[in-house]
């Protein structure tokens, strides 16, 4: 039996960390797109369409960059394309079923609270190429987060039925938020080089923002002591990832070897 035990560098985490968000906005990209030709009215229509452009571009990349950091020679298509669900480090929030417009909303005013508040932090991370990324990024960032706002605002102060759903919308995902959160030793690793953000400095004031717009949306904030699930980012996922990557992977395995250019 083996006793080699394997050191974590400092590029081995910064590829990891990239990888994540990536994931991260790479699936949610696509959940969103699902909403394309079904809005509830057009202009929403077009704004879901838009927001998830914006992931999907932020995601390649930081997809871009991470097989930079590798080293190894990969394009970001081998990311993309070539990895099954176990491989991938994406957050269960981003993963689960669009659901109807409710659901929707709620998921994204959660993330898009979540990523603004990261995305500031590693505005000033100690890598020009990251930062510069960031920077750009958080632009994009802040539009997701009043659009998502101002529903949630419309919803739970509009008819009853709108309330009723978009409470239940925001019930049924509490117990996957926690995952936001989750930090293990590639953060900290990071951390240390200022290299990644750290979570714990802003979670009471993304908590702020979730209460005070819940509380304006006369809508009761779910407890945030309650079960979370995790495992996200060592590749425990729901069944719904891998119908997902099935109908987004299924053209370009069919034909791995095609120029697409």
């Amino acid at each position: 039996m083996s006793t080699e035990t394997t050191t974590l560098t400092k590029q081995d985490a910064l590829f990891e960390y990239l990888v994540r968000l990536a994931d991260d906005r790479l699936i949610l990209g696509h959940r969103l797109s699902e909403w394309c030709g079904h809005g509830p009215i057009l202009e929403e229509d077009i704004a879901l369409a838009n927001i998830s452009l914006d992931y999907i571009g932020h995601a390649a990349s930081l997809y871009e960059y991470a097989v930079e950091v590798e080293d190894k020679g990969r394009h970001r298509d081998n990311l993309v394309y070539f990895r099954n669900d176990v491989e991938y480090k994406n957050l269960k929030i981003t993963e689960l079923p669009k659901g109807d417009f409710g659901f929707t909303i709620a998921r994204q005013f959660l993330f898009a609270g979540f990523s603004y508040f990261l995305y500031k932090q590693l505005s000033d991370v100690e890598d020009e190429q990251f930062a510069g990324m960031a920077q750009k990024h958080l632009k994009e960032v802040k539009y997701h987060l009043r659009h998502s706002r101002e529903w949630v605002l419309r919803l739970g102060d509009g008819t009853d039925e709108s309330h009723e759903r978009i409470q239940n919308s925001f019930n049924d995902i509490w117990t996957y938020v926690g995952e936001l959160f989750h930090q293990d030793e590639i953060e900290e690793l990071l951390q240390g080089e200022k290299l990644a953000a750290d979570s714990e400095n802003f979670k009471s004031d993304w908590k702020e923002l979730v209460v005070d717009t819940l509380e304006e949306a006369t809508l009761e904030v779910p407890d945030f002591d309650q079960f979370m699930v995790e495992g996200s980012r060592d590749g425990l996922h729901t069944e719904h990832l891998g119908h997902l990557l099935a109908e987004m992977q299924h053209l370009r395995r069919s034909y791995p070897d095609a120029d697409w250019e």
